[in-house]
């Protein structure tokens, strides 16, 4: 099993930058994809970015949004910037055992294990 924990949110006004961690325990390896998802009320969940083969950044938030890894801590980063209210919602990281390409890397159901998920709330 793999235990995901992330941090880092919290309440900001536009244009402001928060970094989220995601921090991983357990059958961790250095392989596999490490991803983040939003979900805001009443939307279903959405693609922000993830690490697999490369590094990869939804359109609705590139140029804003980094994501990184330090894998000697076992912890994938999201660096967020510029940040709008539409930014608003629950952010989760997730794993998979898998190199996801594609369609899978953006889609939940390939992940094998998710985080609690922190929020993030961006006012205007």
């Amino acid at each position: 099993q793999v235990q995901l924990v992330e941090s880092g949110g919290g309440l900001v006004q536009a244009g402001d930058s928060l970094r989220l961690s995601c921090a991983a325990s357990g059958r961790i390896t250095g392989t596999g994809t490490r991803g983040w998802f939003r979900q805001a009320p009443g939307k279903e969940r959405e693609f922000v970015a993830a690490i697999s083969w490369s590094e990869y950044v939804a359109d609705s938030v590139k140029g804003r949004f980094t994501i990184s890894r330090d894998n000697a801590k076992n912890t994938v980063y999201l660096q967020m910037n510029s940040l709008k209210p539409e930014d608003t919602a629950v952010y989760s990281c997730a794993s998979s055992r898998a190199k996801l390409t594609g369609v899978a890397l953006t889609t939940p159901r390939f992940y094998d294990f998710w985080g609690q998920g922190t929020q993030v709330a961006v006012s205007s």
